[in-house]
């Protein structure tokens, strides 16, 4: 039988362990990084996407990571991809001033200018403040704010006078509402990564056709790093809408999600 200094030795040994491997990776992670940067910095941008997608490759996820690739493919001029990358880095950090600036410079460069379906101005409203926090941005303002309701409802009882428990209880009315609006984007937020995805066409013109079939009657034609909603899945076919609502069919290999 494992007796207790045993068992807690093991248990620091595996700790130890676990802490080692986390730094190794980081250091890796760091070299690969550093390594992609020089090669950018020298202009030798194709070499810099094989290092920075060896980390993609692994399943790594970082702003700056997908901010760097998208910089370097549009250096190569491949905007769809450089379109692709800028988007899945927004996506991890909405409030970035620089991935939101040279996206907007790529999409200069696009050949489609498809003009949105109106919207109810709330609805507009609604969507900007929806993206402007990540679900983990939003989670962490839940947790702050749930913070503040625990601390009010403390003060509420040692307030030293009615007038104080008054104005305590409005704050903390306040901040419940501000608490429930924050959860209720969260749960869409998460509803709405789970259920709507985007992609962006990396390829410089596609076809889209009115069915999954390539015989099938031509919709309407398409061209690199538009950003379309994929909708559905048949074989090697996918489903794009437009902003402007039009709706056919293209093959997967044409776009990219998000």
């Amino acid at each position: 039988m494992v007796n207790s200094k045993t068992f807690f030795l093991i248990v620091n040994v595996f700790i130890l362990v676990f802490i080692n491997s986390l730094t190794i990776n980081a250091s890796e992670i760091y070299d690969v990084m550093e390594k992609g940067n020089t090669y950018y910095r020298d202009g030798e941008f194709e070499q810099a996407i094989e290092e920075y997608s060896k980390l993609v490759d692994e399943g790594y996820l970082g702003a700056s990571l997908f901010y760097n690739l998208g910089n370097s493919y549009y250096r190569i001029g491949k905007i769809g991809l450089a379109i692709l990358y800028y988007e899945k880095a927004l996506k991890l950090s909405p409030s970035d001033e620089d991935i939101k600036h040279n996206l907007n410079f790529a999409q200069l460069s696009t050949v489609d200018r498809i003009q949105p379906l109106p919207t109810f101005f709330l609805f507009e409203w609604w969507e900007e403040l929806l993206g402007s926090f990540t679900e983990n941005g939003w989670a962490s303002i839940i947790f702050i704010l749930y913070l503040l309701v625990v601390i009010i409802t403390a003060s509420y009882f040692f307030a030293r006078s009615v007038k104080q428990q008054k104005l305590i209880l409005f704050s903390g009315v306040a901040v419940l509402f501000v608490l429930a609006i924050s959860i209720s984007l969260l749960i869409v937020k998460l509803n709405r990564d789970a259920t709507v995805k985007s992609g962006v066409i990396v390829e410089q013109f596609v076809t889209v056709k009115s069915s999954p079939d390539p015989k099938s009657t031509d919709a309407f034609v398409i061209h690199e790093g538009l950003k379309v909603n994929l909708e559905d899945k048949l074989d090697e076919w996918v489903k794009v809408r437009l902003a402007d609502g039009k709706v056919g069919w293209i093959e997967n290999n044409y776009v990219k999600q998000i």
